[in-house]
């Protein structure tokens, strides 16, 4: 028990002094990955976790599907559906590409590496964390576009590079008894579309009956925000019984209630968002208190150098070339491509990795460890001033050129709302906030 309640103090402290720090440019990945170093089995010894942990895998995973399903539910799907021009181009061209070129990095830095473990390892880095940025994705100086398109990516890729992850990680482990592009076909169907079928199934029944059931004044007021968090669950557990991604799931869910139970998003999600917040913080604690003590004795200067890459040319490049032909200029380009952060879904597929065994699982969960721990130290540390920095430019670009690509309307998600006492106290009562 003294680990948990040294989970719950690290987090009551960081939510007293949260505002001034977050203003700062501190974020909250920074602080819990630092103390769970300083409370890890490295320094002081207070927590002690198991990364071969089956609860840390599905706490994890839980924690970023009730973040996908959330962010999900707060975009307007009507309005998105003619705006996915940079998204779709991030997502069909930019995530392929990179996954090769994290390959092609890999087979230079690790040259021992099998080719199936160095594709692993790619595709493990292959997914963003929008989270990790927040700044960028809520900060309303910045282009509406660009937030739209970072927002919807990193929602989405986690989700697309789950069939990829299995077939790599049969190969990795010889269990592939079919041909690679077979497997990766038959993989995608079954993640993907069984990912779709449980989000929409998940999705349009809860949101059928919250609609019903507010309308005819059935649902009791403490129930309303419990059922959103169940229909996320839910979502998530009939994807993994069917076999699809629970990822895929969460966000197509969270897009089918948002759509359909005609209310706001962000009034109905705030549970499942907070709830979602808490379980990430725990996260993030663990990785710090377990991850970088397990990784730090087995790093290299290639693993540094890999990871260096990884954030930089293997993400900015295919972003680059994904975006080539639509008017985008250089510091938008930039933009979007440094902030590409790494974070929970990398930390999902390490622990499926280390649960699997794969004979190079040290370099793989070094390299991951590392890539993330930079991550969520340089992205969270640059969100604020970048953004302040692009601001600047965009302003002076667009007054030069009012029909900028970047200027172009886009439908952005209901924002997280900051609640009250005032508000608390509409929701316990079955009210939207003011």
């Amino acid at each position: 028990m003294i680990g948990l309640a040294t989970i719950m103090v690290i987090i009551i402290v960081w939510g007293a002094v949260s505002g001034p720090l977050d203003r700062r440019g501190v974020t909250s990945a920074i602080v819990f990955v630092g103390a769970g170093f300083v409370v890890g089995t490295s320094a002081l010894g207070w927590l002690d976790v198991s990364v071969e942990s089956e609860v840390a895998q599905r706490l994890t995973e839980i924690a970023l599907v009730l973040l996908l399903f959330s962010d999900a539910a707060r975009l307007d799907l009507r309005a998105l559906r003619h705006e996915l021009g940079w998204p779709s181009r991030l997502l069909l061209i930019g995530l392929p590409l990179t996954m090769l070129a994290g390959a092609g990095v890999g087979l230079l830095v690790f040259p021992g590496m099998a080719l199936a473990s160095v594709f692993l390892l790619s595709i493990m880095l292959s997914s963003t964390d929008a989270a990790l940025g927040q700044k960028v994705v809520t900060d309303p100086s910045v282009p509406d576009r660009v937030r739209q398109a970072l927002d919807v990516e990193s929602g989405l890729n986690d989700g697309l590079a789950v069939p990829f992850f299995l077939v790599a990680l049969d190969l990795a482990n010889a269990e592939l008894t079919t041909g690679v592009t077979w497997a990766v076909v038959s993989n995608a169907a079954e993640q993907i579309g069984w990912g779709l079928a449980a989000g929409l199934a998940a999705g349009f029944f809860g949101a059928f009956l919250f609609r019903l059931s507010a309308r005819r004044g059935w649902i009791g007021s403490e129930w309303r925000q419990i059922v959103v968090l169940a229909a996320a669950l839910l979502a998530y557990a009939f994807a993994l019984t069917l076999g699809g991604s629970g990822f895929i799931a969460a966000f197509v869910g969270g897009l089918a209630f948002g759509r359909f139970s005609g209310q706001e998003g962000s009034a109905v999600t705030l549970f499942t968002e907070e709830t979602g917040g808490l379980l990430a913080a725990v996260t993030w604690i663990g990785f710090g208190a377990l991850a970088l003590g397990l990784a730090l004795p087995h790093v290299t200067w290639q693993v540094a150098l890999y990871a260096a890459l990884s954030l930089t040319l293997v993400r900015m490049l295919p972003v680059a070339i994904a975006m080539a032909g639509q008017g985008v200029r250089r510091p938008t380009v930039a933009f979007i491509g440094w902030f590409g952060p790494r974070g929970l879904a990398s930390v999902v597929f390490a622990l499926l990795v280390v649960e699997r065994g794969v004979p190079e699982e040290q370099t793989l969960l070094t390299t991951v460890v590392v890539t993330v721990a930079l991550s969520v130290l340089l992205h969270g540390l640059t969100s604020a001033p970048l953004a302040n920095a692009y601001q600047r430019w965009y302003k002076s670009h667009a007054k030069v050129h009012p029909a900028a690509a970047e200027a172009a309307p886009a439908t952005m998600p209901r924002r997280r709302r900051q609640v009250g006492a005032a508000d608390l106290e509409r929701l316990r009562k079955g009210e939207r906030p003011g």
